[in-house]
């Protein structure tokens, strides 16, 4: 028998709706594809992306808690859902869905936000190249 869904730790029965409404409906599937295939699923379909239901998903998967997560792990995640969402250019509506007030990212924003997290993950772990001075 299939396990549903929310038989992962951290995700609960909207998790489950919304992936079913992506057209993803057991727990094997997500598992088989991964998390960041069946989060851009849930984009495409027309989720609003959230970077807390990402991280959540992604250590529900590894059998972690959400909460359990340090500061650079945590970058590190932030970097490839901010990737997801540049992926996301066109999502698809959800008719008559609780989920339709739901609107898309613009790509231009999200790739600030990118080329953002990516500095502010370099300048954490110090590994910004010197920046050249000149006097005035």
């Amino acid at each position: 028998m299939a396990k549903s869904i929310s038989s992962i730790r951290n995700l609960g029965p909207a998790v489950e709706a919304a992936f079913a409404q992506a057209g993803i409906n057991t727990a094997e599937e997500l598992r088989s594809m991964g998390a960041d295939a069946g989060y851009l699923r849930l984009l495409q379909s027309g989720m609003r992306p959230h970077f807390i239901a990402y991280y959540a998903l992604v250590m529900g998967l590894q059998g972690r808690s959400w909460n359990d997560l340090d500061a650079r792990e945590k970058a590190d995640l932030r970097i490839r859902f901010d990737a997801l969402k540049a992926q996301v250019t066109t999502p698809m509506p959800l008719q008559g869905s609780k989920l339709s007030w739901i609107r898309p990212v613009s790509e231009p924003a999200a790739r600030k936000r990118i080329r953002r997290e990516r500095f502010l993950h370099l300048a954490r772990s110090g590994h910004l190249p010197p920046i050249a001075r000149t006097a005035p």
